[in-house]
């Protein structure tokens, strides 16, 4: 035996991928966090980092200006903000990250909310010299709104105010009464300079008076939406495979049911039922390409095959028997408006939720948020950017659970049947 082969194999520390949103308002450092991030990690590839380095000297930037790692944009780039989603991608070794950095300015509300509907975590930036905002209110409602879990309040600029402990004690102060309000139970906050790196990756030596995480070691340890698998099972049929193969006796009779798990876990054996019919049935077998698996969780792709044959196409449904949805042709739920058309109440429009379609028709609007005051107010018809609790009546049905007991199967977009545009996104109440 080799010396090499006497060494113990070594457990590499797998903390999964974890979704996170940063937000805030205009020129509170959002892109120049990510970009601290990305440098400070050693994720930037070298060509990548002499290309900002030229672009800053060009500007006469003594430093390296790290936006620029997220502001892609040409119009970005010359105005300073961030206009669309930038998505950005790093490991730690222990984790990997998907970042999405959202504008500021309110006319691009629903870039966030399309950011945030996948996150597991938001960071708000605070500019330490202006404290919370409306638009920092703003930001903090929508990430309630789409249910984020956890959320991380980034006092960054802290190199602008001396690093005054007091600015940051007062911040904390004055976002926490608002979050009471609003119910956000899991509030982190970190003071910091994204811009010369303190309390982001390394600590730093002028924080001194913060016994907190550091931004990445926050991130490092906290847990992501699905990871303790207790969610129902929620299984939208994406394609049924039959190959039918008469040459190979094996695919003569294979009948699979494609797609994504959306919540939940299955295992072989497991008793299921099929949703529209209500059919019972038990898991054969679970595949990967042609790979078969003992259970599957959330987010897996995969293929399942049933001990029965059972009329299942795509739209259906497999859930866990014992734990179905709500079956239903009405909805009520919160909505973004995200098109310039507004929303028409005369119109008919399509509902896609999971793999599902339906026509549907606006049966009411209840209440328009203004999302600044967060006062309820009548409203006959919404806008671009305008969130609101409105009702749907459906041609067909879909099978739901609230957005706050599942965010797979409690999202919906509402599609324009004419341009086929998604003109608005909703969460199931």
């Amino acid at each position: 035996m080799s010396a090499i082969e006497n060494i113990p194999a070594m457990e590499i520390q797998d903390n999964g991928l974890l979704r996170f949103l940063t937000c805030g308002s205009v020129d509170d450092g959002k892109s120049t966090l990510i970009g601290r991030l990305l440098f400070d990690t050693k994720t930037i590839l070298a060509d990548t980092l002499h290309a900002i380095e030229r672009t800053s000297k060009k500007r006469g930037m003594e430093a390296i200006d790290l936006s620029l790692l997220t502001d892609g944009l040409q119009a970005e780039r010359e105005q300073g903000i961030t206009i669309d989603v930038a998505y950005r991608y790093f490991t730690t070794g222990t984790r990997k990250y998907i970042i999405a950095d959202a504008p500021g300015h309110e006319q691009y509300t629903r870039n966030m909310v399309t950011a945030a509907s996948t996150a597991d975590l938001s960071i708000i930036l605070i500019d330490a010299r202006k404290g919370v905002l409306t638009q920092t209110r703003r930001h903090s409602y929508l990430t309630h709104l789409v249910n984020i879990p956890h959320v991380v309040v980034a006092v960054n600029k802290m190199d602008l105010v001396d690093y005054s402990q007091e600015v940051f004690e007062r911040i904390k102060v004055d976002y926490l009464a608002f979050a009471a309000k609003l119910g956000i139970a899991d509030v982190r906050f970190i003071p910091m300079s994204a811009l010369n790196g303190d309390m982001v990756v390394d600590r730093g030596d002028r924080l001194d008076w913060y016994q907190g995480p550091t931004l990445i070691d926050l991130l490092e340890a906290v847990p992501t939406l699905h990871a303790d698998h207790q969610e129902s099972f929620r299984f939208p049929v994406q394609y049924v495979c039959r190959p039918q193969d008469s040459a190979n006796p094996e695919l003569h009779d294979y009948r699979g049911f494609m797609g994504r798990i959306e919540s939940g876990m299955v295992a072989i054996g497991d008793a299921v039922t099929v949703l529209p019919a209500g059919r019972e049935t038990r898991i054969k077998d679970i595949q990967i390409n042609t790979q078969s698996l003992p259970q599957a969780f959330a987010e897996q792709s995969i293929t399942l095959l049933l001990d029965d044959e059972i009329d299942i196409s795509r739209g259906d449904m497999i859930v866990k028997t014992g734990e179905q949805p709500k079956v239903t042709k009405q909805i009520d739920a919160m909505l973004c408006w995200l098109s310039e058309s507004p929303l028409d109440p005369r119109r008919k429009y399509l509902i896609r939720h999971t793999t599902r379609d339906s026509k549907a028709m606006l049966a009411g609007i209840e209440f328009r948020m203004d999302i600044n005051t967060m006062e309820h107010q009548t409203a006959e018809k919404l806008a671009m950017n305008d969130i609101a609790r409105v009702s749907f009546k459906l041609a067909q049905p879909i099978f739901a659970d609230s957005y706050a007991e599942n965010r797979g199967t409690g999202a919906f977009i509402v599609i324009d049947e004419s341009s086929n545009n998604t003109v608005g996104a909703g969460m199931i109440l």
